[in-house]
């Protein structure tokens, strides 16, 4: 009843990303069968390119799929459109392939007779070859579309959109509810995909060459049904796409907010944008959720968005490469510096909460080995498992220099990214990981935070940063976001973190909320 009663609850959230997922999904098929289907007709009539081709497709299809994003994301930055080449390289191998052997296996009998009866080769590949190998093009596009459809939820990794978006988001606040309404519609649309092309495989094979039972009769019957479904679904895909074409004139005053891939960032991404539209007269759009640090510098490096909150400690230590310090003046005062030299970003004020690096254990294991700082931990990691981000792992002022700095030598440390590594802890497949002060899963499960005693880790205030050409052309930005900032303590954040994360509000309700709350005006 709880999940009927989350699907109820966010319906509207929910049809919202089906849809773009059925657009994102569509338009990455097309453009496939569009290029994946004469290339397999190319190569089986020259066939030294064969081998070459096929190679190339199966080797790119064995790339992971979000290394092969990672790869496109500084080529085409953010959003959609990596998502779709992606989702389209790998739905060519068995387009290509199925294409290939449909026709190189028909009949050298057949294609001498129609020769003989003085057949073309254009009109003996459109007549003959390409209608007798339809069954096996066909069984290749289902097979590329029901894998797009799962593919393609890698897209709401980079601000794409689609039902991903979903699947992320509750993995990272351990909302199994999330989770389900990102899966099942998922999986109801690649099973509606694969039967919507069956249609059309029913459709375009000659009737001769389908191995059906039937009546000749219900066979006619049975053609006139799929044709009913697949004008039907070519309307409504057609009429989903056409909505999304703004006829208007749109304002030429738009800047583009964007965000990290976790529960504070969308927070802010979301009270960010809202204080601006609320407070001048700009229009912005939402670009949040797009990645990690630098998927998110990248896209205002390269003008995908114009301005992020970002925090001091990463731009010091994992952007501008300096080793972590915990001074937070010379930290503000030469990312300000170098940010404006180097990329041409302006940093505007700090904002008052300071969402640093912490380790957190359970209660019990705090109890357990009497633990209260990080020093305190230093005498028993050996008999214990850290679990820590995959960023916290590869980061100079994350576990490599906090085991050097404390002496730290754990027992195994095991990368897991989001809120799994929660799960962990509490099934204690781990006994230590890396968070955030302003976690809202540390109040949910009531979880320890060890004192820095050495002050090892550098501040983390949020500092929003503003490529130099929008703030130049739209000033009053500084404004309105300096006069925000002092709101977002230590506390706010947490609890605001912890209305997403444990009582299940969405980030944009829980910004507008809290704005609301303030009344903030400039």
């Amino acid at each position: 009843m709880e999940f009927i009663d989350y699907i109820i609850e966010n319906k509207d959230q929910i049809i919202s990303l089906c849809i773009e997922h059925i657009e994102l999904t569509a338009l990455a098929l097309i453009i496939a069968i569009i290029i994946g289907v004469p290339i397999g007709i190319l190569i089986s009539y020259k066939r030294k390119l064969n081998k070459p081709v096929l190679g190339i497709t199966s080797v790119t299809q064995a790339i992971p799929s979000m290394a092969l994003l990672g790869f496109m994301i500084p080529f085409l930055g953010i959003g959609t459109a990596p998502a779709i080449v992606v989702v389209v390289l790998y739905s060519l191998l068995p387009i290509i392939k199925n294409t290939y052997t449909g026709i190189a296996n028909i009949s050298p009998a057949t294609v001498e007779a129609a020769t003989g009866i003085g057949l073309t080769k254009a009109q003996i590949l459109t007549k003959i070859q390409i209608p007798e190998a339809l069954p096996i093009i066909m069984a290749g596009v289902r097979i590329s579309s029901v894998s797009a459809v799962g593919l393609m939820t890698m897209a709401a990794f980079i601000g794409g959109g689609g039902l991903g978006y979903l699947i992320f988001s509750g993995i990272r606040t351990v909302n199994n509810y999330q989770i389900l309404a990102g899966a099942i519609p998922a999986c109801i649309l690649a099973l509606l995909v694969d039967y919507f092309f069956g249609a059309i495989e029913k459709l375009v094979t000659p009737i001769s060459l389908q191995n059906e039972t039937k009546s000749k009769e219900k066979q006619k019957k049975e053609r006139r049904k799929n044709k009913i479904i697949v004008i039907i679904t070519i309307l409504i895909i057609g009429l989903l796409f056409l909505q999304e074409i703004d006829f208007s004139k749109k304002s030429k005053n738009v800047i583009r907010v964007g965000s990290k891939d976790f529960t504070e960032q969308e927070i802010l991404c979301y009270m960010t944008s809202h204080t601006i539209e609320n407070n001048t007269d700009i229009d912005v759009e939402n670009e949040c959720n797009l990645g990690g640090a630098q998927v998110v510098f990248s896209a205002l490096t390269n003008d995908n968005i114009d301005l992020y909150i970002d925090y001091a400690g990463t731009d010091y230590t994992d952007i501008l490469k300096h080793k972590p310090i915990s001074d937070v003046d010379k930290v503000y005062k030469t990312i300000k510096k170098e940010m404006k030299e180097k990329y041409d970003i302006e940093v505007l004020n700090q904002m008052a909460f300071n969402n640093t690096y912490a380790l957190a254990v359970t209660k019990e294991t705090a109890q357990r080995y009497n633990l209260a700082t990080i020093s305190d931990l230093t005498k028993v990691s050996n008999d214990l498992i850290i679990a820590p981000t995959l960023e916290f792992i590869n980061r100079e002022d994350g576990l490599p220099g906090l085991e050097k700095e404390y002496g730290l030598s754990f027992k195994d440390t095991i990368g897991i990214d989001g809120s799994p590594r929660y799960t962990a802890l509490q099934n204690n497949n781990a006994q230590v990981i890396d968070a955030f002060t302003t976690d809202g899963l540390l109040k949910k499960f009531n979880l320890v935070v060890l004192e820095d005693d050495k002050n090892f880790f550098p501040p983390y205030y949020a500092i929003p940063l503003v490529r130099s050409d929008t703030l130049k052309e739209y000033p009053e930005i500084e404004k309105v976001l300096n006069a925000l900032g002092p709101y977002l303590t230590d506390e706010v954040m947490q609890d605001l973190n912890y209305q997403v994360d444990e009582l299940g509000k969405s980030p944009e309700k829980v910004a507008t909320d809290f704005l609301n709350m303030i009344n903030l005006t400039v």
